[in-house]
């Protein structure tokens, strides 16, 4: 009676190993299929594309405030900028 009883849970144990062993493997390997890994590579460059516009949107933002910012101190100094984009201090 004893033998029966550790080979049945033998066999329960094995059986549930295997069951659950398959349904691992058949996640993992709908994880890797092509079209899912295509899937997760275009949304990685989505957002590569996006944080480098904001990026850029930035950048010309600050580079507006810099230059309102350096015409106001110019404009301070009683000088006016030059048609040609230079300083017209006097020499």
């Amino acid at each position: 009676m004893r033998r029966m009883f550790w080979v049945a849970l033998g066999l329960g144990a094995g059986v549930a190993g295997a069951v659950m062993s398959m349904r691992f493997l058949r996640k993992q390997t709908s994880k890797v299929a092509p079209a899912n890994l295509a899937r997760q590579a275009r949304g990685g460059l989505m957002d590569a594309a996006r944080l480098f516009s904001e990026s850029i949107a930035q950048g010309r933002e600050a580079m507006r405030e810099k230059e309102e910012e350096l015409t106001a101190s110019l404009a301070s100094e009683g000088s006016r900028p030059d048609p040609n984009g230079r300083a017209g201090t006097a020499r």
